[in-house]
């Protein structure tokens, strides 16, 4: 059996694109899709403020929380609170964001599955008064 260990620190940090983030957000990844899989994961970090834009994935998403707090929201329902520990499941297709609090940073694991190539879609920045709402 041959395992891959990729060593803490080997991959660099990426700052997540601001046409798909508002405010500070890191991306380090963890592993990308594997010969036979498209399974990928990466720790994204939220800075107190920063969120994701809506987006949807077409295979769903899991996030971990690791520490901090952050809120998320699926179309149509009420934005939440996550904590560490918490698992946050995200249906396939489900418009969604998620991000830190406006004033606690938050880190998650992200992992999701790609279709096509493509693991998440992209639409607009969720707007000010409803990251507050």
């Amino acid at each position: 059996m041959h395992q891959m260990i990729r060593k803490a620190g080997t991959q660099p940090s990426a700052k997540g694109p601001e046409e798909y983030f508002t405010g500070s957000v890191r991306i380090d990844p963890l592993f990308p899709a594997q010969e036979g899989s498209n399974v990928s994961a990466a720790l994204v970090t939220f800075e107190p403020g920063a969120r994701t834009a809506w987006h949807t994935h077409p295979m769903g998403q899991n996030l971990i929380v690791v520490s901090g707090m952050g809120w998320t929201q699926c179309e149509g329902g009420t934005k939440v609170e996550i904590r560490p520990g918490d698992v946050v499941s995200c249906q396939c297709n489900k418009r969604h964001w998620h991000g830190a609090t406006t004033t606690t940073a938050m880190s998650h694991i992200a992992i999701q599955e790609a279709k096509d190539g493509t693991p998440v879609h992209w639409m607009e920045k969720v707007k000010e008064e409803d990251y507050l709402a």
